[in-house]
């Protein structure tokens, strides 16, 4: 059988290699980011309880009213935007499940889809299906001086074609930790009167935990941004429960419909009773205030560990992932040194020039790995006992 792939150049993530490499050497995983500890026994109950209740079959195709409800009281707390929970809000399997909907809805063949690397794995592939063509515009990486990754809106803007259909952003940004600020949407609110044709995506997986007293900056918080964006979370990273895959879509109705058009045909509803749980929980205004105090005691406790080691930590604004510098140790590729501190210390992190096109040219290799940092504390204490032994 002779077949021709679709994505010839994509084979299985670096975040599946790098896990089951962490598996093989019983080393620990730093890499993946998912929390090794559970979910508030508050909301696992009342995730039981809707299904001793009897919430086990299909729900509607864009989401339980009650969640979507209660979406729609969330974002608008936090932003001060209103969407309509029955025709802006979809409920999603999962933030990757809004994403490769909203990709295939809205691109069409030979549109070019603008995204800002280092950027997340799913994207450029999603784009592709779709029949998309992804531009690349590298960050400014970190410095001496400036030591973290910035956003160059020169070269975005340099970037924009008559093709350009979509901007995909994604913050707070994984895998560099850096948020939104004010001088950034004054730099899209720029992009958005000059090119009138494009949309955004906003991937906010990462929302409720910023660091630092600062707050989330989406973009809908600008109407002339809001009126051409789909916004897209997960409660899995939220509430410390990755493998539930519930995820969310806020979208203007035109846009909205577009995405459900997709959304239908791929998974056509989600698990019923984590949607009832989920907006009972949300509706007692419980978790969400106290995530970003919770994390940053994480970020804080493996930073001055590291202190220690020759791994030299930057700063993080955002999201439960470390950048640390990898100067002081052998010279070689980040994924080359991933690997070996997998194989020799026993900790596994993930290269950030897999967020690259190509992650084995110069340019993707600033010596940088990404380490995640929602671990239970005895498990960050041990990792970076082990990274001590790194050369």
């Amino acid at each position: 059988m002779n077949l021709e792939p679709k994505l010839p150049n994509v084979g299985d993530t670096i975040f599946s290699e790098m896990t089951l490499l962490a598996k093989e050497c019983q080393a620990i995983n730093l890499g993946q980011g998912y929390p090794d500890y559970q979910p508030d026994s508050v909301l696992l109950q009342a995730i039981t309880d809707a299904m001793l209740s009897g919430h086990n079959q299909y729900a509607p195709m864009a989401g339980m009213p009650e969640l979507r409800e209660a979406i729609a009281t969330k974002v608008r707390g936090q932003h001060g935007y209103s969407y309509d929970p029955n025709t802006e809000i979809t409920v999603t399997s999962g933030a990757s499940e809004g994403l490769m909907s909203t990709f295939q809805a809205l691109v069409h063949q030979g549109d070019e889809v603008i995204l800002i690397d280092p950027s997340y794995d799913l994207y450029a592939p999603a784009i592709v299906l779709a029949g998309g063509h992804p531009v690349h515009v590298p960050m400014q990486a970190p410095t001496r001086e400036r030591p973290e990754f910035r956003v160059d809106w020169e070269a975005v803007e340099a970037a924009f074609t008559n093709k350009t259909r979509l901007l995909v952003l994604n913050f707070p940004h994984n895998p560099t930790g850096i948020i939104m600020h004010d001088e950034d949407l004054d730099a899209l609110d720029h992009l958005a009167s000059r090119h009138p044709q494009f949309l955004i995506i906003s991937d906010e997986a990462y929302e409720h935990i910023v660091f630092d007293g600062e707050e989330q900056r989406s973009v809908i918080r600008r109407p002339a941004l809001a009126a051409r964006s789909v916004l897209i979370s997960s409660f899995g990273k939220t509430f410390h429960a990755t493998g539930w895959k519930i995820g969310y879509c806020c979208a203007p109705e035109a846009i909205t419909k577009e995405i459900r058009r997709v959304h239908q045909f791929v998974v056509y509803s989600v698990n019923t009773p984590m949607q009832v749980g989920i907006a009972q929980y949300l509706q007692k205004g419980q978790a969400l205030s106290a995530l970003s105090t919770f994390y940053q005691k994480k970020r804080d406790r493996l930073a001055a560990g590291l202190l220690s080691t020759k791994l030299k930590p930057l700063h993080s604004s955002g999201t439960f992932f470390l950048l640390v510098d990898t100067s002081e140790l052998a010279s070689t590729t980040e994924k080359e040194l991933a690997i070996r501190l997998t194989k020799e210390v026993g900790v596994t992190a993930i290269p950030v020039s897999a967020f690259y096109p190509d992650p084995s040219a110069p340019d993707a290799n600033h010596r940088l790995l990404r380490l995640c940092f929602a671990k239970q504390d005895p498990t960050l204490d041990k990792a970076v006992e082990r990274l001590q032994d790194a050369r």
